[in-house]
């Protein structure tokens, strides 16, 4: 294997460049404007318009129209990807064989398999990769994770998480496009299913309803996973409607109800059986994209392929339960089929 490539940053800002101009690359270029240690010096788009806007709301020096400049420009020491999810994969894969570490935005990639690809190469070509579920790293779950190795909760028996977001019936919007990897399940239940996964593991069993009302993607999937253990999560998600956007971990000896909306930075209590109660605040500061970017930088300079908070297999167990979610609602792309 290769060895790792780690920039040198000790000295200086770890220096981003971000392929994508859309909402959630304007909330990282945004948020990394409260790191002292981060900047973002280019931006790229197939849109020379769109990158030479963005560029001038965040005052980023260089723009790039196609990818591949940014990506073998040698200042940018990572690489963020916040373009639509069917081209992860590409997109991923173009930035590795450049050298460069890689943060992509969740969903990671369409499938399963699809993951497999970006990870064996990141692993192949000795760079940093890790999955954008920001969610892992914001200041309520690092809390509750902590809580969690402590038996605060005694036996963690159940997970209860949903996201709902409403979105206006238009054709045109990416969400409702097949092709581009839309529907609820990807976009909003993954926040959801990851939640899952970092209590519980891989489930055991998986069973998955869906409404289809939306041609072609999911309008609301609703998941329940089983565990070894005999664990559960119950887990829904909808593009038709806002959901409480809450979560809930119970176990024997309390639960933890986590505000809305849970995975972003929030506060969250303690509950126990007798209705005692401890209140964990929280005062949000920007929108939490910034602690992934924070995680990034302090695995490079410790030299790590890739974040212990967010391991790479993780990331592909978690797209092979939502290939399992698709394959019982009968969501599938165009890219599924080979």
């Amino acid at each position: 294997m290769a060895d790792i490539a780690v920039p040198e940053t000790a000295h200086r800002p770890l220096r981003w460049g971000i392929i994508g101009t859309g909402y959630i690359a304007s909330e990282f270029a945004g948020d990394l404007r409260l790191l002292v240690d981060a900047e973002v010096i280019a931006v790229a788009s197939r849109d020379a318009e769109r990158a030479d806007n963005f560029a001038k709301e965040f005052g980023i020096p260089r723009q790039y129209v196609g990818y591949e400049g940014l990506v073998n420009d040698p200042d940018v020491d990572a690489v963020y990807i916040a373009t639509i999810q069917s081209t992860h994969r590409d997109n991923a894969l173009l930035a590795i064989e450049a050298g460069k570490p890689v943060l992509v935005e969740k969903p990671f990639t369409l499938n399963s398999e699809q993951a497999r690809d970006v990870v064996a190469a990141a692993r192949a070509k000795g760079v940093f990769l890790m999955e954008a579920m920001w969610t892992r790293f914001v200041p309520h779950i690092v809390e509750i994770r902590q809580l969690l190795a402590t038996d605060a909760l005694g036996d963690v028996r159940t997970l209860i998480a949903d996201h709902g977001q409403p979105y206006p019936n238009d054709p045109s919007l990416r969400i409702f496009d097949q092709r581009r990897g839309g529907g609820a399940l990807l976009d909003l239940g993954v926040y959801c299913v990851s939640l899952a996964s970092m209590i519980f593991g891989a489930p055991t069993h998986i069973t998955a309803v869906s409404d289809s009302s939306f041609p072609g993607v999911d309008g609301q999937t609703s998941i329940l996973l089983q565990y070894r253990g005999g664990q559960q999560s119950v887990l829904t998600t909808s593009m038709e409607a806002k959901g409480t956007n809450r979560a809930a971990v119970i176990g024997t000896e309390a639960r933890l109800e986590i505000d809305s909306v849970f995975y972003a930075p929030s506060s969250f209590t303690l509950v126990r059986p007798d209705g005692t109660a401890d209140r964990h605040p929280y005062t949000r500061v920007g929108q939490g994209l910034r602690y992934q970017a924070a995680e990034v930088a302090r695995c490079l300079q410790a030299g790590l392929f890739e974040s212990p908070s967010m391991p790479l297999d993780e990331t592909i167990e978690i797209m092979s339960t939502m290939d399992q979610v698709r394959a019982q609602i009968g969501l599938v792309f165009p890219q599924d089929r080979r």
